[in-house]
C-alpha cells in the first residue's frame, strides 16, 4: 500500500494532491503503529487472573525452595494454559509434570496427547511438587547456582535440562514473564536479603 501510495505521490504535479496523497500515508502509518503496539503486546486477561490468583504461592516456593517465582508462574500458564488445560481442570496439574516411577499418587491420561500425568488433590499440592521436582533431581541443580533473578538462565536451563523437550520452550517463558512482568516478583527475595 504505501508502495503504491508513494508511485500516486511522484505522478502528481499538484501540491494539493502530494499534500493529500502525504495525509493518506501519514495515516495509514499511524494506523500501521497502533496496530502494532497494540497486538505486539496483548495480554491475556485470563492470565492476568491467573497470576492474581497464584502469585502468593509462586513468592512462598520461591522463600522456601530458592526457584524464581516468575519461573514459577510463567511456567504454570504455559504448561496449564492458565489453568484451563484438561490436565489442569481435571488433575490439578498446572506444570504438566508427567508419571514417574517414584510418583505414588493417582494419574491421570491427558486426552491432547495420551500420555499419563501426575493427578493432584489440590492446585497448591501442584506448586509444591513442582517444585520438589526441581529441587530433588541432579539435572537440575546448577539452575540453584543462578541469581534468584535470572529468570532468562532459569527458562534456558529448565529447557536444557530436559523440563521442555521443545526447542523454544525458553523463549516462551522468557516472552511470559516480561509480558506479564513477572519478574518484579523475584524482586521480593532480593529486596529482603
Amino acid at each position: 500500500m504505501t508502495n503504491y501510495l508513494f508511485s500516486k505521490l511522484n505522478n502528481y504535479k499538484s501540491i494539493n494532491c502530494k499534500i493529500e496523497c502525504l495525509k493518506k500515508l501519514s495515516i495509514l502509518a499511524v494506523f500501521m503503529f497502533i496496530s502494532f503496539s497494540v497486538f505486539s503486546q496483548y495480554r491475556n486477561p485470563a492470565f492476568d487472573e491467573y497470576i492474581q490468583n497464584y502469585k502468593e504461592w509462586a513468592i512462598y516456593h520461591m522463600y522456601k525452595y530458592k526457584i524464581p517465582a516468575s519461573i514459577t508462574l510463567a511456567q504454570a500458564i504455559l504448561e496449564s494454559g492458565g489453568g484451563t488445560s484438561p490436565i489442569a481442570v481435571y488433575a490439578n496439574n498446572h506444570f504438566g509434570i508427567k508419571d514417574k516411577p517414584e510418583w505414588k499418587g493417582e494419574v491421570i491420561t491427558n486426552p491432547n496427547d495420551g500420555q499419563l500425568y501426575r493427578k493432584y488433590s489440590s492446585i497448591e499440592n501442584s506448586y509444591e511438587d513442582h517444585s520438589l521436582f526441581l529441587t530433588q533431581r541432579p539435572w537440575y541443580k546448577a539452575l540453584f547456582d543462578l541469581n534468584i533473578t535470572d529468570y532468562k538462565g532459569w527458562a534456558v536451563g529448565l529447557q536444557k535440562a530436559g523440563y521442555a523437550v521443545d526447542k523454544s520452550y525458553p523463549e516462551k517463558l522468557i516472552r511470559i514473564i516480561e509480558t506479564y512482568q513477572l519478574y518484579v516478583y523475584d524482586q521480593a527475595l532480593v529486596a529482603n536479603n
